[in-house]
């Protein structure tokens, strides 16, 4: 069994999230995802997600290709995240392009192109500017 593990915040999901989790899955057998704590996401963005943790998770596992979700509560822990879930390849948005070679001595480290014109955070922008 080829086991895939990505991680990210996957907040107002959009096609683009769904496109990289396919292809994930596509990579392997079983697919886990690192869902980034509320807190992470604040530390990591400068700003909450617009959905709390347990509504991402929720909306997660509802999907057929995700078979795990778990809590990334740390950047610093991806290693043992990696380990603990016996990833055999880390998938990632090319927009982390060389960020995780460090972990190619303990997986294999793919980075997958990104759906272009598409961002969470565009996404955000768009809503707000609506919302007047």
């Amino acid at each position: 069994m080829r086991r895939i593990i990505t991680f990210g915040t996957f907040d107002v999901l959009h096609v683009g999230h769904i496109k990289i989790l396919q292809r994930a899955k596509d990579m392997g057998d079983h697919l886990t995802v690192g869902l980034s704590s509320d807190a992470l996401s604040i530390a990591k963005k400068g700003r909450a997600p617009v959905y709390p943790f347990t509504s991402r998770q929720t909306i997660l596992k509802a999907l057929r290709f995700v078979d795990t979700v778990f809590m990334e509560e740390s950047l610093e822990k991806k290693r043992e995240y990696i380990i603990q879930h016996k990833a055999d390849a880390l998938v990632m948005g090319n927009d982390w392009e060389g960020k995780f070679d460090e972990f190619e001595d303990i997986c294999d480290v793919i980075y997958l192109p990104r759906t272009p014109s598409i961002s969470t955070t565009e996404i955000i922008e768009i809503i707000k500017e609506t919302d007047l």
